[in-house]
């Protein structure tokens, strides 16, 4: 059974920093790319990084690039969302997912219960 488990989300300041954590468990994260996804009240889904395991490149949407960045610790089959920087605008539910690519639609197969980010003064 597929089980992706996110923490880390809270409340935070603007220009604050927050560590979201999807554990996951049920396939190998050398053969499935992981996904963060947000969304918004009232928003569609938002890509906003893809890890693809089996060569370690990434895609960042262009609202996060040189704020947020991914990484995994594979002792821990776990990857993680470190956010610098945070703006009221990042304020979401942000999701881990997986599939075996970093989908352009964000219609990934397994999806965590998602973390709400809430970024206010």
């Amino acid at each position: 059974q597929v089980q992706l488990v996110e923490s880390g989300g809270g409340y935070v300041q603007p220009g604050g920093s927050l560590r979201l954590s999807c554990e996951v468990s049920g396939l190998s994260l050398d053969d499935y790319a992981i996904a963060w996804v947000r969304q918004a009240p009232g928003k569609e889904r938002e890509g906003v990084s893809c890890l693809r395991t089996r060569d370690e490149s990434l895609d960042y949407a262009d609202s996060v690039k040189g704020r947020f960045s991914t990484f995994r610790d594979n002792a821990k089959n776990t990857v993680y969302l470190q956010m610098n920087g945070l703006k009221p605008e990042d304020t979401a539910v942000y999701y881990c997912a997986a599939d075996l690519g970093c989908l352009l639609h964000n219609d990934y197969d397994y999806w965590g219960q998602g973390t709400q980010v809430s970024v206010s003064s």
